[in-house]
């Protein structure tokens, strides 16, 4: 039996509530603050319709982040340099992690919300699991270089929202000067020979 098609009041009804979102989340101060009453309200439509669709909260936040990320997924998988598989595997490795913290800086309070929500580790998420296989695909790549599980992990780490966010808001840091120090770092850690 063929797949059924959404009607179109419920493909209407999704977009709104995931644009409403995303306009909430890019607003507050702490994505705790957003409530599913207020996505509705902005939104435009009933709390019935948020849970049939979205199913709760963390559900919600999940489809907007992969609505989100999507077209970099795109772009890792099919594009053209830097991001593509025919790149060369240290420049794929650096464009993907700047990919990554470029994500989390442009939706910021959208990461911050997705990393707490209803699990207390961000590395059960289904999108952690994809970035970490992605990247440790690439770090195998790379000729003599060992562990890239672990690497994978650590590497990840680095762009997690909150030490983003932490960076941006405590430190101050500019965008550009995150962007450089995370690539001298992710090349001084692929390019340091291990001790014999």
């Amino acid at each position: 039996m063929p797949e059924r098609k959404p009607r179109a009041d419920a493909v209407r009804n999704r977009e709104a509530v995931l644009a409403a979102a995303d306009r909430l989340f890019a607003s507050c101060d702490r994505p705790e603050q957003v409530t599913m009453a207020d996505i509705a309200v902005a939104a435009g439509v009933g709390k019935a319709t948020l849970f049939r669709g979205f199913t709760d909260r963390t559900g919600l936040i999940r489809a907007l982040y992969e609505a989100r990320l999507e077209p970099i997924r795109q772009a890792i998988t099919d594009g053209p340099r830097p991001l593509g598989p025919d790149t060369p595997p240290m420049e794929r490795a650096l464009a993907l992690l700047d990919a990554v913290l470029c994500f989390k800086l442009d939706h910021r309070h959208l990461s911050l919300a997705l990393e707490a929500a209803g699990t207390d580790s961000p590395y059960s998420a289904e999108h952690y699991d994809w970035w970490h296989g992605t990247l440790r695909r690439v770090l195998e790549r790379l000729p003599g270089f060992d562990g890239g599980d672990f690497a994978a992990h650590a590497l990840l780490a680095a762009v997690r929202a909150d030490l983003v966010d932490h960076l941006v808001d405590r430190e101050h840091m500019p965008r550009e000067r995150l962007r450089a120090d995370l690539a001298a770092f992710v090349t001084r850690v692929l390019t340091t020979a291990p001790s014999p």
